[in-house]
Protein backbone atom coordinates (compact mmCIF):
# COMPACT_ATOMS: atom_id res chain seq x y z
CA UNK A 1 0.00 0.00 0.00
CA UNK A 2 1.13 3.44 -1.02
CA UNK A 3 2.63 6.30 1.46
CA UNK A 4 0.02 8.90 2.28
CA UNK A 5 2.53 11.29 -0.18
CA UNK A 6 2.24 9.08 -2.84
CA UNK A 7 -1.60 8.72 -2.32
CA UNK A 8 -4.72 10.87 -3.18
CA UNK A 9 -4.30 14.66 -2.26
CA UNK A 10 -6.01 17.71 -2.78
CA UNK A 11 -4.66 21.51 -2.97
CA UNK A 12 -6.47 24.63 -2.35
CA UNK A 13 -5.23 28.22 -2.90
CA UNK A 14 -6.14 31.84 -3.35
CA UNK A 15 -5.36 35.30 -4.20
CA UNK A 16 -6.17 38.18 -2.80
CA UNK A 17 -6.94 41.96 -2.32
CA UNK A 18 -4.37 42.36 0.59
CA UNK A 19 -2.71 40.09 3.43
CA UNK A 20 -5.09 41.42 6.08
CA UNK A 21 -7.63 38.05 6.59
CA UNK A 22 -10.69 40.17 8.62
CA UNK A 23 -10.79 42.68 5.76
CA UNK A 24 -9.37 41.85 2.14
CA UNK A 25 -11.46 39.72 -0.23
CA UNK A 26 -10.69 36.27 -2.87
CA UNK A 27 -10.46 37.70 -6.35
CA UNK A 28 -9.31 33.76 -7.42
CA UNK A 29 -9.02 30.57 -5.83
CA UNK A 30 -8.14 26.68 -6.77
CA UNK A 31 -8.54 23.68 -6.10
CA UNK A 32 -6.17 20.70 -7.93
CA UNK A 33 -6.84 17.18 -6.86
CA UNK A 34 -3.97 14.38 -7.56
CA UNK A 35 -4.64 10.88 -7.29
CA UNK A 36 -0.97 9.68 -7.63
CA UNK A 37 2.39 11.55 -8.29
CA UNK A 38 2.40 10.70 -12.23
CA UNK A 39 -1.55 11.07 -12.55
CA UNK A 40 -2.73 14.27 -14.19
CA UNK A 41 -4.09 17.00 -11.90
CA UNK A 42 -7.89 17.95 -11.99
CA UNK A 43 -8.15 21.37 -12.03
CA UNK A 44 -10.96 23.76 -10.81
CA UNK A 45 -10.53 27.77 -10.69
CA UNK A 46 -12.31 30.48 -9.43
CA UNK A 47 -12.21 33.77 -10.81
CA UNK A 48 -14.07 36.44 -8.05
CA UNK A 49 -14.89 40.02 -8.77
CA UNK A 50 -14.87 41.32 -5.05
CA UNK A 51 -16.96 44.32 -5.33
CA UNK A 52 -13.86 46.53 -4.07
CA UNK A 53 -11.09 48.60 -5.26
CA UNK A 54 -8.10 46.27 -5.79
CA UNK A 55 -4.93 47.91 -4.47
CA UNK A 56 -2.20 48.24 -6.96
CA UNK A 57 -0.13 46.04 -4.26
CA UNK A 58 -2.25 43.23 -4.99
CA UNK A 59 -2.71 43.57 -9.08
CA UNK A 60 1.19 43.99 -8.79
CA UNK A 61 1.65 39.99 -7.58
CA UNK A 62 -1.16 38.40 -8.89
CA UNK A 63 -2.16 40.51 -12.25
CA UNK A 64 -5.70 41.03 -11.56
CA UNK A 65 -6.99 44.73 -11.98
CA UNK A 66 -10.08 45.62 -10.93
CA UNK A 67 -11.17 45.93 -14.64
CA UNK A 68 -10.56 42.46 -15.03
CA UNK A 69 -12.60 40.83 -12.94
CA UNK A 70 -15.29 42.98 -13.41
CA UNK A 71 -15.59 41.77 -17.01
CA UNK A 72 -14.48 38.17 -15.72
CA UNK A 73 -15.27 37.57 -12.29
CA UNK A 74 -18.24 35.85 -10.90
CA UNK A 75 -20.42 37.44 -8.01
CA UNK A 76 -18.74 36.76 -4.62
CA UNK A 77 -21.67 34.65 -2.57
CA UNK A 78 -22.22 32.00 -5.22
CA UNK A 79 -18.63 31.18 -5.87
CA UNK A 80 -17.17 30.97 -2.14
CA UNK A 81 -20.18 28.63 -1.34
CA UNK A 82 -18.78 26.29 -4.44
CA UNK A 83 -15.28 26.65 -3.36
CA UNK A 84 -16.71 25.87 0.83
CA UNK A 85 -18.46 23.17 -0.95
CA UNK A 86 -15.94 21.52 -3.04
CA UNK A 87 -13.14 21.52 -0.27
CA UNK A 88 -15.72 19.42 2.20
CA UNK A 89 -16.16 17.12 -0.74
CA UNK A 90 -12.07 16.70 -0.40
CA UNK A 91 -12.71 15.56 3.30
CA UNK A 92 -15.96 13.69 2.49
CA UNK A 93 -14.02 11.29 -0.06
CA UNK A 94 -11.05 11.10 2.78
CA UNK A 95 -8.17 13.54 0.72
CA UNK A 96 -5.89 15.42 2.83
CA UNK A 97 -6.04 18.76 1.40
CA UNK A 98 -2.77 20.47 0.91
CA UNK A 99 -2.85 23.89 1.70
CA UNK A 100 0.69 26.22 1.98
CA UNK A 101 0.08 28.99 4.93
CA UNK A 102 -3.60 27.50 5.87
CA UNK A 103 -4.50 30.24 8.65
CA UNK A 104 -4.14 32.65 5.89
CA UNK A 105 -6.44 30.89 3.21
CA UNK A 106 -8.41 29.20 5.42
CA UNK A 107 -9.22 32.00 7.54
CA UNK A 108 -9.53 34.55 4.63
CA UNK A 109 -12.31 31.74 3.48
CA UNK A 110 -13.95 31.79 6.47
CA UNK A 111 -14.59 35.60 6.77
CA UNK A 112 -15.41 35.50 3.48
CA UNK A 113 -18.26 33.11 4.00
CA UNK A 114 -19.68 35.13 6.64
CA UNK A 115 -19.31 38.14 5.21
CA UNK A 116 -21.57 36.80 1.88
CA UNK A 117 -23.30 34.01 3.30
CA UNK A 118 -23.75 34.71 6.64
CA UNK A 119 -22.40 31.03 7.32
CA UNK A 120 -19.09 30.12 8.91
CA UNK A 121 -16.56 27.61 7.05
CA UNK A 122 -17.55 25.13 9.76
CA UNK A 123 -21.52 25.42 9.17
CA UNK A 124 -20.24 23.83 5.87
CA UNK A 125 -17.93 20.67 7.18
CA UNK A 126 -21.04 19.65 9.09
CA UNK A 127 -19.09 18.12 11.77
CA UNK A 128 -16.55 16.87 9.75
CA UNK A 129 -13.25 17.95 9.89
CA UNK A 130 -10.81 18.81 6.93
CA UNK A 131 -7.52 16.89 6.97
CA UNK A 132 -4.94 19.59 6.14
CA UNK A 133 -1.14 19.23 5.77
CA UNK A 134 0.39 22.31 5.57
CA UNK A 135 3.94 22.18 3.46
CA UNK A 136 5.34 25.28 5.51
CA UNK A 137 4.39 24.24 9.20
CA UNK A 138 6.03 20.48 7.71
CA UNK A 139 9.04 21.79 6.48
CA UNK A 140 10.09 24.36 9.61
CA UNK A 141 9.37 21.18 11.81
CA UNK A 142 11.01 18.77 10.12
CA UNK A 143 14.27 21.34 8.77
CA UNK A 144 14.04 23.54 11.34
CA UNK A 145 17.74 24.55 11.75
CA UNK A 146 17.74 25.44 8.19
CA UNK A 147 18.09 29.13 6.80
CA UNK A 148 16.94 31.28 4.96
CA UNK A 149 13.11 32.16 4.01
CA UNK A 150 10.39 29.50 3.92
CA UNK A 151 8.05 30.89 0.74
CA UNK A 152 6.25 28.54 -1.68
CA UNK A 153 9.25 30.02 -4.19
CA UNK A 154 11.94 28.83 -1.43
CA UNK A 155 10.29 25.46 -0.95
CA UNK A 156 10.01 24.62 -4.41
CA UNK A 157 13.54 25.70 -4.78
CA UNK A 158 14.64 23.23 -2.15
CA UNK A 159 12.51 20.38 -3.03
CA UNK A 160 13.19 20.97 -6.47
CA UNK A 161 9.84 21.40 -7.53
CA UNK A 162 9.09 23.19 -10.90
CA UNK A 163 6.55 26.47 -10.09
CA UNK A 164 5.65 28.03 -13.27
CA UNK A 165 3.31 31.29 -12.53
CA UNK A 166 4.19 32.07 -9.11
CA UNK A 167 0.97 33.80 -7.93
CA UNK A 168 -1.88 32.40 -9.79
CA UNK A 169 -3.57 30.25 -7.76
CA UNK A 170 -3.87 26.87 -9.29
CA UNK A 171 -0.22 27.14 -10.47
CA UNK A 172 0.68 27.65 -6.47
CA UNK A 173 -1.50 25.25 -5.14
CA UNK A 174 0.11 22.63 -7.68
CA UNK A 175 3.32 23.32 -6.89
CA UNK A 176 2.47 22.98 -2.94
CA UNK A 177 0.89 19.80 -3.25
CA UNK A 178 4.22 18.67 -5.06
CA UNK A 179 6.19 20.07 -2.38
CA UNK A 180 4.39 18.24 0.23
CA UNK A 181 5.11 14.80 -1.73
CA UNK A 182 8.48 15.47 -1.86
CA UNK A 183 8.80 16.55 1.48
CA UNK A 184 6.88 12.95 2.16
CA UNK A 185 10.05 11.52 0.34
CA UNK A 186 12.68 13.64 1.80
CA UNK A 187 11.78 12.71 5.29
CA UNK A 188 9.50 9.65 4.83
CA UNK A 189 11.79 8.00 7.59
CA UNK A 190 10.01 10.29 10.35
CA UNK A 191 6.62 10.38 8.43
CA UNK A 192 5.20 6.97 6.91
CA UNK A 193 4.06 6.15 10.18
CA UNK A 194 1.97 9.11 10.99
CA UNK A 195 -1.41 8.93 8.86
CA UNK A 196 -2.91 12.44 7.93
CA UNK A 197 -5.18 12.65 10.73
CA UNK A 198 -2.45 12.61 12.94
CA UNK A 199 -0.10 14.87 10.99
CA UNK A 200 -2.86 17.41 11.20
CA UNK A 201 -3.32 16.92 14.90
CA UNK A 202 0.47 17.34 15.66
CA UNK A 203 0.66 20.59 13.04
CA UNK A 204 -1.67 22.50 15.43
CA UNK A 205 1.17 21.51 18.24
CA UNK A 206 4.23 22.38 15.80
CA UNK A 207 2.73 25.73 14.51
CA UNK A 208 1.94 27.16 17.96
CA UNK A 209 5.10 26.08 18.93
CA UNK A 210 6.66 27.76 15.60
CA UNK A 211 4.07 31.07 16.69
CA UNK A 212 5.73 30.95 20.16
CA UNK A 213 9.53 31.50 18.67
CA UNK A 214 8.47 33.58 16.44
CA UNK A 215 6.56 36.00 18.98
CA UNK A 216 9.68 35.65 21.44
CA UNK A 217 12.02 37.11 18.82
CA UNK A 218 9.62 39.66 18.08
CA UNK A 219 9.33 40.54 21.73
CA UNK A 220 13.32 40.98 21.39
CA UNK A 221 13.77 43.28 18.86
CA UNK A 222 11.04 45.03 19.44
CA UNK A 223 8.62 44.62 17.26
CA UNK A 224 5.13 45.44 18.18
CA UNK A 225 3.58 42.51 16.20
CA UNK A 226 1.27 39.81 17.49
CA UNK A 227 1.70 36.21 16.30
CA UNK A 228 -1.36 34.72 16.46
CA UNK A 229 -0.64 30.55 17.47
CA UNK A 230 -4.10 28.94 16.29
CA UNK A 231 -3.75 26.28 13.10
CA UNK A 232 -5.40 25.74 10.45
CA UNK A 233 -7.86 28.44 10.92
CA UNK A 234 -8.01 31.36 13.41
CA UNK A 235 -10.50 32.45 15.79
CA UNK A 236 -12.51 35.44 14.88
CA UNK A 237 -11.60 38.67 16.65
CA UNK A 238 -13.81 39.89 19.46
CA UNK A 239 -16.58 42.65 18.51
CA UNK A 240 -15.03 46.02 18.90
CA UNK A 241 -17.36 47.09 22.26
Amino acid sequence: MPCWYDGPLASFDTETTGIDVERDRVVSAALVVQETPRSAPRITRWLINPGVEIPEAATAIHGLTGDHLALNGRWPAPALEEIARALVAQSVAGRPLVVMNAPFDLTLLDRELKRHRATPFDAYLGGRSLCVLDPRVLDKHLDRYRKGRRTLTDLCAHYEVELTGAHEAAADALAALRVVRALGHRFADRLEGLQPRELHTRQAVWYAAQARGLQAWFDRSGTPEAVDPHWPLRPELPAAA
